[in-house]
């Protein structure tokens, strides 16, 4: 079964930074997390980044730079490094990967991360 494990969440101030992990596992096949999504409160799930294979990765348009996601097929992890945060960064957030067999996706079990004003 595949599991999507993430760490990194917490509080920080405004303009401080974090660094979200997130590890696939239980798969006989490689399934890469490579994207990432958040949740306000009071708000539905959104789309934060996700990484295309490409020299550019899709990014929301309220990230503008602060955030870079990448990712390690070698370990099945990807990262999401968060610069400059802002209280509207508040939200839980998941990793997602999409499994292209079976065209389930899976997501991590979210982290909580809190910027204070």
């Amino acid at each position: 079964q595949v599991q999507l494990v993430e760490s990194g969440g917490g509080l920080v101030q405004t303009g401080g930074s974090l660094r979200l992990s997130c590890t696939a596992s239980g798969s006989i096949y490689t399934v890469t997390p490579t994207a990432w999504y958040r949740q306000p409160p009071g708000k539905e799930r959104e789309l934060v980044a996700r990484f295309t294979g490409g020299d550019r990765p899709y990014y929301a348009d309220s990230i503008s730079g602060r955030f870079t996601i990448s990712v390690d097929y070698a370990k099945d992890t990807s990262y999401l490094q968060m610069n400059s945060l802002k209280p509207e960064d508040t939200a839980v957030y998941f990793c997602n990967a999409h499994d292209a067999l079976t065209m389930i996706d899976y997501w991590g079990q979210g982290t909580q991360v809190t910027v204070s004003s």
